[in-house]
């Protein structure tokens, strides 16, 4: 991980002053640098609008009483998005717009929680809690161990439990 991040740290600056190089040639000092803030100020905006618009999807979907696993990675595109499109640069403008689009952005997000496998995480933690019994899965490493206090409505005397 350490090679790629040193990589990405030397690789991608070169890029970007590069193309500083060939687009100030091309279209002078001033234009270039008025495309790099137009660009930042343009982004943050369209962050900031699809960021809303996802966390609403993804206050529906927990009303709803599902997962927004989807919803969530693609925040998390958006994040990222955001930052691209704040660092000067034409190559991470490139980027940050490639992700900042909701059908590029959903793809990759696909793409993403199949290589992570976060949704099948989410199922299994919440199936394994509730239909697996310790006996059974000691072997597999899959016990609960914790606390819990009952709370009941109509009876004001609250018990501590320990699981076994």
């Amino acid at each position: 991980m350490f090679p790629l991040l040193m990589l990405l740290f030397i690789v991608v600056p070169m890029v970007e002053i590069g193309l500083f190089i060939q687009v100030g040639g091309l279209l002078g000092l001033w234009p270039t640098i008025a495309i790099v803030f137009f660009t930042a100020v343009i982004g943050a905006s369209l962050v900031r609008s699809q960021g809303i618009a996802t966390l609403t999807s993804v206050q529906r979907k927990l009303q709803q009483g599902q997962m927004p696993t989807q919803e969530i990675v693609e925040g998390m595109l958006l994040a990222v998005a955001g930052v691209l499109l704040l660092t000067p640069g034409f190559m991470t403008d490139a980027l940050g717009i490639v992700l900042l689009l909701p059908p590029s952005r959903t793809k990759i997000a696909q793409l993403l929680m199949r290589k992570v496998t976060l949704q099948h995480g989410f199922n299994h933690f919440g199936e394994g809690f509730e239909h697996h019994t310790h006996s059974h899965d000691a072997a597999n490493g899959d016990v609960f161990d914790g606390e819990y206090e009952r709370k009941d409505d109509h009876n004001n005397n609250n018990s501590n439990h320990r699981l076994p």
